[in-house]
């Protein structure tokens, strides 16, 4: 074969690949979602795990994350798993109305379209109706749940087969955000823990439920909230609007050892003090940071429903959950949002694009 001839058969050949290439990028990931329970011997129940992942066709059609508020995210239960190897985020929410990991569809279903497999425990007592001030106020107990999941992940098939070794991230919403920071090293000050409430008006939503409930933060048994709660197979962190990131230990910041990507949703003088993670970035060595000014910390809850924001009002909740920044949807914000998470993951893991 002629040198022209051999270098026309070789760009025929990357041609080919490259048309092959763009149809497999092309071809829709299903959304598969699966249940476990696994066991935690520090709550003395069973933690309810929510696992998203990309997902070949079958499973039967389910709408995760749906309330009477917020619209649902589809996905298909029990769908069989993708071929291949795949990056895992662990998933930690807030408390509240997104007190439950289905509350965190919005964000999980599109990461796992996009080739990550997501888990996210329900961290008990934290929403829902057995909400409970007193088990959402206990936040050492979080870290712990996300650290049972990863165990339980790197057991339990399908799901074990399919990590991609060495890729192993965790993502933190609202509380969950100050969570993803305890797992990647921050130690929370139980001093700082136990006084968070003296001035309710520094978080009036959880503080106000905190004092109605009759709960004394003070005479709350913190000797377990200053551990070292570090994981050292989780690679990367991220926490959007981390709630409260004003009780860290000081001196354990600069202890964290992987990289971390901080994000915080509104203009500067309306994100909450005690979300500002901007306090904190400046201490820890490996760290991003980043603002979106035109949204605010409800845009981390689900895409509300029509007359969602009436219905709220009716039912005495306070927070404009509805209420996003100026000029753009909450969908647009949530599309933002997902590919920041995913290319602050491909970054911090070294995970290729698909």
């Amino acid at each position: 074969m002629k040198v022209r001839d051999k270098l026309r058969a070789v760009l025929g050949t990357m041609v080919l690949l490259a048309l092959h290439s763009q149809v497999a990028a092309a071809e829709p990931v299903e959304v598969g979602v699966r249940r476990m329970e696994i066991p935690s011997p520090e709550r003395g129940r069973a933690l309810d795990v929510v696992v998203w992942y990309p997902a070949d066709s079958g499973g039967s059609p389910v709408m995760l994350g749906d309330t009477p508020f917020f619209e649902g995210t589809p996905a298909q239960r029990n769908a069989p798993i993708a071929e291949g190897h795949f990056p895992l985020v662990l998933l930690s929410h807030g408390a509240g109305l997104a007190g439950q990991a289905e509350a965190m569809s919005w964000i999980a279903a599109p990461l796992a379209q996009r080739g990550f497999i997501v888990a996210a425990p329900t961290h008990p007592g934290n929403g829902g109706p057995k909400r409970s001030a007193a088990e959402t106020m206990k936040l050492w107990l979080r870290p712990s749940d996300i650290s049972h999941t990863l165990d339980a992940m790197e057991r339990i098939e399908p799901f074990a087969q399919h990590l991609a070794p060495n890729q192993v991230g965790v993502l933190g919403l609202s509380m969950g955000g100050s969570t993803a920071l305890a797992i990647a090293g921050a130690r929370f000050e139980p001093r700082l823990l136990a006084s968070y409430c003296d001035e309710p008006a520094h978080n009036p939503s959880l503080c106000g439920w905190v004092h109605q409930s009759g709960i004394d933060l003070h005479a709350m048994d913190m000797r377990a909230a200053g551990r070292d709660y570090r994981d050292r197979r989780i690679g990367f962190a991220m926490a959007i609007d981390p709630a409260p990131a004003d009780i860290f230990d000081k001196a354990s910041l600069p202890t964290v050892a992987i990289p971390v990507y901080l994000v915080n949703l509104g203009h500067a003088a309306e994100i909450p003090a005690t979300a500002q993670a901007s306090t904190i970035a400046g201490s820890i060595p490996k760290v991003g940071y980043a603002v979106i000014e035109d949204a605010s910390h409800f845009s981390m809850f689900g895409a509300c429903k029509p007359g969602a924001a009436q219905a709220a009002e009716e039912q005495d909740i306070e927070e404009p959950i509805c209420s996003d920044g100026t000029g753009r949807s909450r969908r647009a914000i949530h599309a933002q949002l997902v590919d920041m998470v995913e290319a602050a993951f491909r970054r911090g893991l070294g995970v290729k694009a698909r």
